[in-house]
């Protein structure tokens, strides 16, 4: 099966290597001192302001969609090798996989549950021991059933 060719993302991924070159950097500040030292040849007009205020939202306006096309791919591809990791891992708790695409409220409560994860394993003397979400769960059981027995063999 032959790869169809997508110009788009050909022609986005040379700009953004392009426009975030040494060189490009080099090619924008000398174009701000160039600007900046015709000032006085063409007296501070308002037309010599006018270009350099168009030319700079133009291509402000046009590099936050190349950003944003770059840092989607980018992103995509860190989810993809993080949920290979978490699929591969004997350990992991296999609902980890694309929480990304959890709500807000949410990944705000598997937070929660993190920190209360912290809590515990530092109260835990293997500073090596560490749990999945389902392996912690589980965890926190039997400690509490072994909590219960100890408190009614106690009583």
């Amino acid at each position: 099966m032959k790869k169809k060719i997508n110009y788009f993302e050909r022609f986005s991924n040379w700009a953004t290597a392009a426009t975030g070159s040494s060189a490009a950097f080099i090619i924008a500040a000398s174009t701000i001192v160039i600007w900046a030292v015709t000032g006085p040849v063409f007296h501070y007009s308002e037309t010599w302001q006018l270009i350099i205020n168009t030319g700079t939202t133009i291509i402000t306006f046009l590099m936050v969609f190349l950003i944003q096309k770059a840092q989607n791919k980018d992103s995509k591809a860190i989810h993809l090798k993080l949920n290979e990791l978490l699929a591969s891992h004997e350990g992991t708790s296999n609902r980890m996989v694309n929480i990304e695409d959890l709500s807000e409220e949410e990944l705000d409560h598997l937070y929660k549950f993190y920190i209360r994860l912290s809590e515990l394993a530092q109260k835990e003397s293997d500073l090596t021991k560490t749990h999945s979400i389902d392996a912690a769960r589980v965890n926190q059981q039997n400690k509490s059933k072994r909590y219960t027995r100890n408190n009614k063999n106690s009583g």
